[in-house]
C-alpha cells in the first residue's frame, strides 16, 4: 500500500508514483490506484479532491495515500489521474472518515463529502486567525483545564459567547451547533468580538486556511480547522445533531473522537445533559441561583379532573391567550402516540412496567410499543373500561383556539425551508408543531409558550422521550429569556420528574431511574443498538456472530451488543448483500 507523503512523478531518474483513491460513486467503496502525473505532483497530498476515469467516464475521489509504484512496475498498465480538482479535507478528516464508516456501518464517501466543499476550492484565502477579545473577567466561564471530555451545564437563556471565547483562547476552535440560525447569530457575536469566524458552508475556504473558529451546523463537526486546539459543542443533547438517515452518524461523538485524537478539550454544553452525554465526560454544573435564573417560570396546568370531552384547552390558558400577550401553543401531531385517557377518572392509561403510553386497545387489550407489555382495556387506577382517545391536529386546534379566544391563530405545521426560512404568521398568537418552537428566538417577543398536551411528549414509546421532553422545555425556556417569560405546561402528569425538573432549574431528577431502566432493557448508553431493515436483511441478520438478534418487528431486526466497538466490529464482519435492500441504522435517532 502506497504510504504517506509525495515527490514529483516518474521520470528518467524517477520512481513512478501513485495515488489511492477512494471515489464518490454510490456503492463503491473499493479503493483504486492511479498514476500521479508529473504536472500534479506538487500538489496532490493526503485529503485532496481529484477526479479519475472509471467505467468509462471521469467520476470524483479523495486521496487516501501517496506513495511509490511496486518494485518493477514500468507504467504503461496503470492510468493517471485526470484532474486535479481542490483543496479537500485535512489528513486526520480522511482517516476520521474510516472510523466513521467502521462506526455506523456505512460508506467513507458519505463522511468525506460532509467533510469537503459543497464546490470546487483551488486557492486559499490568507490565514488570520485571530482569536475573539476574551470576556471580562467577572463574565469569562472556568473551563476545565486539560484535554478530553467535559460535559458542561449551562443555562437554557445563558449566553454561550463568553464560554466560545474562553476556549477559543485555547487556539483554533471548532464549534457545533444544532441550526444553520444559530451558528449565524454565535458566529455574528464571535466577529464582533474581534475574532476571525469561518461560518460554514460559505466559508469552508477560510476554515482550511485556518480561521481563529470555525462554526456551523451537524455537518461541521466535520470541517476543516488546522492546529485543532478544542471542540465546542452547544445544545449536546438536541437530536438535531444526530443524521436520521443512514448513516446515522453522531455530529456529538465525531467531536468526542476528533479532540481525542487531537489531544485536546472538548466541551460538551447542554442545560440539560442526556444519560449518552454523561457517560462520555465529567459534569460540570454552575452555581444553583445562577442556573435557575437562565430556565423561565414554569405554570403547569393540571388536567387530571377535566373531562376529555371539554377539548384541548383549559380556562387558564384560554385566559392567557384573551389577555393580549404573545403567545406560542406547542402541540405536536406528527410522530407521537395516542393518548387514551379513563373517562370515570382522567387518569392516562399508562404502561406499570415503563411508564409509556399504551396503544389503542385492540381486540379488549392494551399493548405497551416501547416494552410489548398487554393488559386489558381497563384503566389501572379506578377499573372503568371507558377510554377516551386524545389527539386533535394543529389545523383543527388553530379554529378552536381563535373561537374560543376571539383572537387572529396562525398556524405552523412544517419547518421553515431555505436558509432564511419562510416568514411566520404575523398574528399575536401561534398554533404549531415542535417545528414552531424551533423557528421561535429570543428576540421573536414572545413571553409565553404553552404546551398545549405535553403529555404526547413524556408518553412517547421512544426511549430517549423524557430527555427529549426536557430538551423541549429548555427551549422553550430560550425563546422566552429565562425569567423574563413564561412557559405553561398542561399535563395530567404534573408530578412527573421532568416537570419536576424545570419547575426547580435543576435536570438532574429528570434523569432519576433513566438509567436503571435502559440497563434494564439494554439500551444506549449501557448497550449499542442497530436497527436493520430491507428485503436483503433477514439473511445478512442471520450470519451475525456475537451480538444479540431480536426480531423481526415490522419488518426490523434490532441487533444489540455491549457496547459501539463491540457492535461496529460484528456488523463489518459480514460482507454486505450484492443484491437486494439493507439498511443498518446504528445507535438510530429516534430509538
Amino acid at each position: 500500500m502506497p504510504g504517506p507523503g509525495c515527490s514529483p512523478a516518474a521520470g528518467p531518474d524517477r520512481v513512478a508514483r501513485v495515488a489511492r483513491v477512494v471515489t464518490d460513486v454510490a456503492g463503491i467503496d473499493k479503493e483504486f490506484d492511479y498514476l500521479i502525473p508529473a504536472e500534479m505532483a506538487a500538489g496532490i497530498t493526503v485529503g485532496t479532491q481529484v477526479r479519475v476515469p472509471l467505467g468509462g467516464r471521469r467520476v470524483g475521489a479523495w486521496v487516501l495515500a501517496t506513495g511509490p509504484a511496486e518494485p518493477g512496475y514500468d507504467g504503461p498498465a496503470r492510468r493517471p489521474l485526470a484532474k486535479r480538482r481542490g483543496y479537500g479535507p485535512e489528513p486526520e478528516t480522511v482517516h476520521l472518515a474510516g472510523w466513521a464508516a467502521w462506526r455506523w456501518a456505512g460508506k467513507r464517501a458519505t463522511f468525506l463529502t460532509a467533510a469537503s466543499a459543497g464546490s470546487a476550492v483551488t486557492r486559499l484565502p490568507p490565514t488570520r486567525r485571530r482569536a475573539p477579545a476574551p470576556p471580562p473577567d467577572g463574565a469569562a466561564p472556568r473551563l476545565p483545564a486539560g484535554a478530553g471530555v467535559h460535559v458542561i451545564r449551562m443555562a437554557p437563556a445563558a449566553d454561550p459567547t463568553a464560554l466560545v471565547a474562553a476556549a477559543a483562547q485555547r487556539g483554533p476552535t471548532l464549534v457545533v451547533v444544532p441550526s444553520t440560525s444559530r451558528a449565524a447569530v454565535l458566529a455574528g457575536r464571535l466577529r464582533r468580538a474581534g475574532g476571525d469566524v469561518a461560518l460554514l458552508p460559505d466559508d469552508w475556504p477560510a476554515a482550511r486556511a485556518g480561521a481563529g473558529v470555525v462554526i456551523g451546523a451537524r455537518a461541521a463537526a466535520w470541517a476543516p480547522c488546522p492546529d485543532l486546539a478544542a471542540v465546542v459543542v452547544l445544545d449536546a443533547h438536541d437530536e438535531s445533531l444526530r443524521q436520521e438517515g443512514a448513516p446515522t452518524w453522531d455530529a456529538v461523538a465525531v467531536a468526542a473522537e476528533r479532540a481525542g485524537r487531537a489531544g485536546t478539550a472538548c466541551f460538551l454544553v447542554s442545560p440539560c445533559p442526556s444519560l449518552e452525554l454523561l457517560a462520555l465526560g465529567r459534569l460540570h454544573t454552575p452555581e444553583p441561583s445562577v442556573e435557575r435564573s437562565g430556565w423561565a417560570a414554569l405554570e403547569v396546568l393540571d388536567r387530571r379532573r377535566d373531562d376529555p370531552r371539554t377539548g384541548l384547552y383549559s380556562d387558564r390558558l384560554v385566559d392567557l391567550v384573551r389577555s393580549g400577550q404573545r403567545v406560542a401553543c406547542i402541540l405536536n401531531r406528527t410522530g407521537r402516540v395516542r393518548l387514551l385517557a379513563c373517562g370515570s377518572c382522567g387518569e392516562l392509561v399508562r404502561c406499570e412496567r415503563c411508564s409509556a403510553a399504551m396503544a389503542s386497545p385492540e381486540r379488549g387489550r392494551l399493548a405497551c410499543p416501547r416494552c410489548g407489555h398487554t393488559r386489558p382495556s381497563v384503566c389501572a387506577r379506578c377499573g372503568s373500561i371507558s377510554l377516551k382517545s386524545l389527539r386533535v391536529g394543529t389545523g383543527r386546534a388553530r379554529e378552536d383556539l381563535e373561537r374560543l379566544a376571539g383572537r387572529p391563530v396562525g398556524e405552523v405545521a412544517g419547518p421553515a425551508r431555505g436558509p432564511r426560512g419562510a416568514r411566520l404568521p404575523d398574528t399575536d398568537v401561534l398554533v404549531g408543531t415542535e417545528a414552531l418552537l424551533h423557528r421561535l428566538h429570543p428576540g421573536s417577543g414572545f413571553a409565553t409558550v404553552a404546551f398545549v398536551d405535553f403529555d404526547q411528549e413524556l408518553l412517547a414509546p421512544r426511549v430517549r422521550a423524557p430527555e427529549e421532553a426536557l430538551g423541549l422545555l429548555a427551549l422553550a425556556s430560550r425563546v422566552v429569556r429565562g425569567r423574563a417569560g413564561r412557559v405553561v405546561v398542561q399535563t395530567r402528569l404534573p408530578d412527573h420528574p421532568v416537570i419536576r425538573a424545570a419547575l426547580v432549574g435543576d435536570p438532574g431528577p429528570a434523569t432519576a431511574g433513566q438509567d436503571d431502566l435502559r440497563r434494564t432493557l439494554r439500551f444506549p448508553p449501557f448497550a449499542a443498538v442497530a436497527l436493520v431493515s430491507g428485503d436483503a436483511a433477514a439473511e445478512w441478520v442471520a450470519r451475525l456472530r456475537g451480538v444479540e438478534v431480536l426480531g423481526p418487528d415490522g419488518g426490523r431486526w434490532m441487533v444489540k451488543a455491549p457496547d459501539p466497538a463491540a457492535l461496529a466490529d460484528a456488523l463489518a464482519a459480514v460482507p454486505r448483500p450484492e443484491r437486494g435492500t439493507l439498511r443498518v441504522a446504528v445507535d438510530p435517532p429516534r430509538l
